[in-house]
């Protein structure tokens, strides 16, 4: 969030780039290689990152840096993950399961 307290919709490929310590040219090497990333451009060309996108930039650093998967391996995986590993349904079962733990709570608490 900006200190104004407006949430940003789009982010630069340079802001992404400090966000996540990659390159710009690595980003747009992953462009090329991983069709679930695929940030717009604006009216000059410039890409233009989501929220989405960064969350897709950080899923596939995970998968290649952390858990070693080759570009092929982690192209697999984001492919088979697609429809039930998208950043909003995450988030979906993330404040669902800390709903679930309140109300747990309440109820260990009568």
């Amino acid at each position: 969030m900006r200190e104004d307290g407006i949430k940003k919709l789009y982010y630069s490929i340079g802001e992404v780039s400090e966000m996540t310590g990659l390159e710009q040219h690595v980003l747009r090497y992953w462009e090329s290689e991983f069709d679930v990333l695929r940030p717009r451009k604006n009216r000059a060309g410039r890409r233009i990152y989501t929220d989405d996108d960064i969350a897709t930039v950080r899923r596939i650093q995970h998968l290649l840096r952390e858990e070693k998967y080759t570009i092929e391996g982690a192209r697999r995986v984001l492919q088979s993950n697609a429809s039930e590993d998208t950043p909003r349904a995450r988030e979906e079962l993330v404040e669902l399961r800390d709903f679930l733990k309140d109300l747990i709570s309440r109820l260990d608490t009568r």
